[in-house]
């Protein structure tokens, strides 16, 4: 029995990518991922302000707020 499901998508440079992650201090690493998660949120955000362009700034934090709290684990 196989214990993963094989990816669809070709990547064919995910063994260049890891090689890059195993070259790279931990601490680079830490930064990278507090990168990520900065542009994914600003990606959130300038996709609720497409979506909603007529809010006010104040109703637009309300909102993104509400949506945040929505993604948030709560399991922690």
């Amino acid at each position: 029995m196989l214990w993963f499901v094989m990816d669809p998508k070709p990547r064919p440079n995910q063994e260049l990518y890891i090689e890059a992650l195993h070259r790279i201090t931990p601490e680079q690493r830490l930064q990278k991922a507090f990168e990520l998660s900065e542009f994914t949120r600003q990606l959130f955000e300038h996709g609720l302000r497409k979506r909603f362009p007529d809010l006010s700034e104040e109703e637009f934090q309300r909102l993104l707020r509400k949506r945040l709290e929505l993604c948030h684990n709560r399991n922690w």
